[in-house]
């Protein structure tokens, strides 16, 4: 099955082929072949599926769940549906509860809103990195309103300020990839400004804090490529 990023042009392409582990992205013409090999980057690339994290942490207000085909809940108050069907492998996972959907609902630093990261519903994966040095973070995320499009990427229980506030505006009631970061200037997001340093090789904790419930992640990647 392949899914094709919407509205995306020529140049920033992204195409999903899934059933081979791989993901293949068309920039200018030119493609590149990303291989979901576990969670060890090669080449400077790793993708990895979002449910395939080892553990959770701060999860006493808001968790991730892991969320596939038949998954019920009543910890959502909008758009109830499930978005397993074009997901890789059928299956993402979520903030939950979800009690902002708009800015008419009411803002809770500390309960459906972090603007600091690694305070709220972290989620931890184990990665082993052979190429130390700069890792720009891309993200699949699916986003239906204004208030479930961001996220804070830390490293080794560091959060970086560029790793904080993701943000999607572009693909709604749809999978996107993108990889921008929130700012002053610009709401929606800056591109080339969401990223980690890696110092030295081996084993590695990457890790997702809410910035917003509701937010749902299907894929995320690291690569050392800052224009995809």
């Amino acid at each position: 099955m392949k899914i094709i990023r919407p509205g995306a042009t020529a140049k920033n392409t992204f195409v999903l082929a899934y059933g081979i582990g791989s993901l293949f992205l068309g920039c200018a013409g030119q493609a590149q072949v990303f291989e979901n090999q576990g969670n060890e980057e090669k080449n400077g690339e790793l993708l990895v599926e979002a449910e395939d994290f080892y553990r959770q942490s701060k999860t006493d207000i808001r968790k991730w769940y892991v969320i596939s085909p038949g998954f019920q809940t009543d910890l959502k108050e909008n758009d109830a549906h499930l978005h397993t069907k074009d997901a890789g492998k059928g299956t993402y996972i979520e903030i939950l509860p979800d009690s902002r959907t708009n800015h008419d609902d009411p803002l809770r630093p500390g309960v459906n809103f972090s603007n600091a990261p690694g305070k709220l519903a972290v989620v931890h994966y184990k990665v082993k990195i052979n190429n130390p040095g700069r890792y720009y973070i891309w993200v699949r995320a699916h986003s239906v309103n204004s208030e479930d499009n961001g996220v804070h990427v830390g490293l080794n229980g560091e959060w970086p300020a560029s790793g904080q506030r993701m943000q999607w505006c572009e693909g709604k009631h749809s999978w996107y990839w993108d990889s921008r970061q929130r700012t002053d200037a610009v709401h929606c997001g800056e591109p080339g400004l969401i990223y980690l340093d890696i110092d030295t090789p081996g084993e590695h904790e990457v890790l997702f804090s809410m910035r917003e419930d509701g937010f749902e992640m299907d894929q995320w990647m690291m690569t050392k490529n800052k224009d995809l």
